[in-house]
């Protein structure tokens, strides 16, 4: 087929003569802002286009001749302007300045992204210019609407119910979100940058600044530094838009849930060169088990300047802090098997002192239209995080149901500097058209951590009951950790048990060559990554480095379908200790996929469906034989993923919006690496789920004396569910299929919504969890039970 296809295309090239012309320009607001989704037409004549996210149009295959260009958006004026089309050429208009009514645009921006579950194109940081329907390969998106329609609040908060495929694998319950697909662990970016800096990172986002999550399935390291075979999650935060608005929210909920938000948005300056974006959240949340608490405290400020019509750059610095409680809190155990004890059962003892958590991110980027056809994307980032806190576990669960409980030391410094700079033009050559790609990532970084301090809550003689639980001081007292000698020394002294450090850089180039008219795109890319990485204990780096190539084929079956296939290889880096104290090596992956996607209805909603195949390396796990805070690992070995996945999103019809999804996974271990005895070839891999189905529909009416009000219903079903660490040595102690309802009200008028939801409606007993071999006994982590949510948001 890639003969084939080659040969045609350069047959095309070579035997035609090119006659047509083009027209391309950039639409903006008159405060200098690219205008998006303005109508863009050739007036007397079908052709037609809509501008994308940096307001850029193009119309192609026009006749040589004079014309006259329609830009026309509802809440902006329309504009009439000459164009000249000669053939071979493309017609450059610089800029087509369009005035509009800020009251009127705010009012029209509210009253779209309402209705707003499908997306049509990625943000910059994923820097690909394509539309999604034309991109071959499956890419989700989580919109702004979606979070606040489930009243999502951090992306533990199940927002992963909006992707096929997706599972949470609980583990220190808020402080991250592991999420596996495709059978492995999706790599989590913020802004196009890979945010991970350890097995335990990064702390949640709280979802006050966030716009978007973008979910990549498959490898995409050609584009974002490196990635998982198996995927990654890109969290875009908000950036100023240049409309004067603002939004303030407040959240009460069960559990002794109280949230309120702040948005607001516009210029800092009289010429619109200068715009602002503030963020503010605060949030007090207890659980349905004792002694158990997560605030949160958020400070995200943005600022842009455009210095000029073609350069514009972007200041952005988002603060997190969390106050939780000690973050094994979640944990119940017992030797009689999973969920044998009550739901809202804990082992937290009150007065432990809380883990305290400042995570800092910075970004500064410039951009820079230097030709009609051509940008320049330069940008970096800072992430500092800070942690001090404590982890608990225990060292001994009986048959009895004695437990010794221990508290292990957790205090952590990560530090991560990473730098980006992209090119991303398109031109044509004969018939061929081009849409380039290239780019150099460069990162630092390093973790430090000291979790090797213990202290048992408990005595031999007097341990902890879970028929007769004291919830009060323990036996053995409180802990008392040094916290005061620095950290590093600490972590030196543990044998580097708490040591990581990572320096990689990266080289890509892509080239997404349309032939017939766009209806057929080849994409060639190809990318080099070097990695220097230090090793526990004080051993020499180790260095290592690899070409990974991608190609793919999308075919546009008609103007709202396209076929499309995918092959592709990763190379991601990673960190740890290896039980056996060998080195660690970097995951190597490739995979394959086919899929077919479509817009319905003039893309008010779509449908995905793909079909892949993965075969992965090297990855690492936690050792399941020794303590889960000595920070060991084994290597797994090789595994292979392959399943079906299928998505719709959108508006399905009028008043109704649906996001709903199913995926058929099946992880296997194909080769068992040296000293694993946890698992078999041929077996399954822990931490996925074979089915999962999820939807969330939401009908409004919008007409009538009930105009506004409408209701929500949305479920999540998880079945033949793999446990996270090891098989139980009882076959009948398995993970139960999952199902879980969710539902509510709301009602909006014009700037204020009030929004009530039921998650959990049928009060089932949910969670999650695995038998545990070191302490031969089970572990789970459950859900809440029945708890409601209501929230009222003004729009200004």
């Amino acid at each position: 087929m890639k003969t084939v296809l080659i040969s045609l295309v350069f047959f095309a090239h070579f035997s035609f003569a090119q006659t047509d012309g083009s027209v391309r320009g950039l639409v903006k607001t008159s405060d200098l802002q690219p205008a998006h989704a303005v109508s863009v037409a050739i007036k007397g004549t079908d052709k037609t286009t809509a501008t994308n996210a940096r307001g850029e149009f193009e119309i192609n295959h026009i006749a040589p001749g004079s014309y006259v260009l329609i830009a026309s958006s509802v809440g902006l004026e329309t504009k009439e302007i000459s164009a000249e089309v000669r053939a071979g050429e493309t017609a450059f208009i610089p800029e087509i300045i369009l005035k509009a009514s800020v009251k009127e645009l705010a009012a029209v921006d509210v009253s779209a992204s309402r209705d707003s579950y499908s997306a049509k194109e990625l943000s910059p940081s994923l820097r690909l210019t394509s539309p999604i329907l034309e991109l071959p390969q499956n890419i989700q998106v989580v919109t702004s609407e979606m979070l606040k329609d489930q009243q999502v609040i951090s992306m533990s908060d199940g927002l992963i119910r909006n992707v096929s495929g997706a599972v949470r694998v609980e583990h220190w319950g808020d402080l991250f979100t592991k999420i596996f697909s495709r059978g492995s662990q999706a790599q989590a970016f913020r802004n196009g940058f890979n945010a991970v800096n350890s097995f335990w990172g990064p702390l949640t986002e709280d979802m006050s600044f966030v716009q978007r999550i973008e979910f990549v399935k498959g490898p995409a390291g050609f584009m974002l530094s490196h990635g998982d075979p198996g995927g990654l999650y890109n969290v875009v935060t908000k950036k100023p838009t240049g409309i004067s608005k603002g939004e303030a929210s407040f959240t009460l909920g069960s559990f002794d849930l109280y949230r309120t938000t702040l948005d607001l948005d516009g210029k800092a300056s009289p010429n619109g060169k200068l715009l602002y974006r503030l963020n503010l959240s605060a949030q007090n949340k207890k659980s349905f088990r004792a002694n158990e608490f997560n605030d949160r405290y958020v400070i995200a400020p943005v600022l842009s300047y455009q210095l000029d019509a073609r350069t514009k750059l972007t200041l952005e610095y988002n603060y997190q802090r969390a106050n939780m409680s000690d973050v094994g809190s979640y944990y119940v155990f017992s030797t009689q098997g999973l969920a044998t004890l009550p739901r809202n059962f804990t082992m937290m003892p009150g007065g432990m002192s809380p883990t305290k958590i400042n995570d800092h991110s910075l970004y500064a980027m410039l951009t820079h239209s230097f030709h009609k056809n051509w940008n320049v994307t330069a940008q970096a980032s800072k992430f500092l995080y800070d942690q001090q806190g404590t982890s608990m576990w225990p060292t001994q669960v009986n048959g009895d149901g004695t437990i010794i409980r221990q508290v292990g030391s957790w205090e952590a410094k990560s530090g991560m500097t990473m730098g980006q700079v992209f090119v991303t033009g398109e031109f044509s050559s004969g018939l061929i058209h081009h849409r380039a790609l290239g780019g150099l990532d460069l990162a630092n970084k390093s973790y430090l951590a000291d979790w090797q301090q213990a202290h048992p809550l408990d005595t031999e003689t007097q341990k902890f009951d879970v028929n007769n639980p004291n919830l009060g001081e323990p036996p053995n007292g409180y802990p008392k950790f040094d916290f005061s000698t620095p950290l590093e020394e600490r972590a030196q002294k543990n044998n580097g048990g708490g040591l990581i450090d990572q320096r990689y850089s990266g080289i890509y180039l892509q080239d997404e060559l349309g032939a017939f008219e766009n209806k057929v795109r080849l994409t060639l890319a190809g990318r080099f990554t070097y990695v220097r990485q230090s090793q526990y204990g004080g051993k020499p780096p180790r260095v290592a480095n690899r070409f990974t190539p991608r190609l793919g084929l999308s075919y546009s079956l008609d103007k709202y379908t396209t076929a499309y296939a995918l092959y592709d290889q990763a190379f991601t880096p990673q960190s740890g200790q290896l039980s056996n104290g060998n080195a660690v090596r970097p995951i190597t992956g490739e995979n394959r996929e086919l899929g077919v996607k479509r817009d319905w209805f003039g893309g008010t909603w779509n449908t995905a469906l793909s079909y892949y195949h993965i075969v992965k390396k090297h990855e690492l796990i936690g050792d399941p034989n020794a303590p889960v805070n000595s920070g060991l690992s084994i290597e797994l070995g090789e595994k292979k993923s392959e399943g079906v996945e299928f998505d719709i999103k959108g508006s399905v019809a009028r008043g109704l919006t649906l996001t709903a999804n199913y995926a058929y996974t099946d992880s296997r271990v194909t080769k068992l690496a040296q000293g694993v005895t946890s698992l078999k070839e041929g077996g399954v891999v822990p931490g996925y789920a074979t089915h999962t189905a999820n939807c969330w529909m939401s009908y409004k009416l919008n007409r009538g004396p009930l105009q506004g009000t409408g209701a929500s219903l949305g479920a999540t079903y998880l079945g033949k569910r793999q446990t996270f660490w090891t098989q139980s040595p009882d076959p009948a102690q398995t993970l139960p299929n999952y199902l879980k309802l969710d539902g509510g009200l709301f009602w909006e008028k014009e700037r204020l919504k009030i929004t009530a939801n039921v998650f959990n409606i049928l009060d089932a007993y949910l969670y999650g969890g695995s038998y545990y071999s070191w302490l031969k006994a089970y572990y789970w982590q459950a859900d809440p039970p029945r708890n409601i949510r209501l929230s009222i948001a003004y729009s200004f």
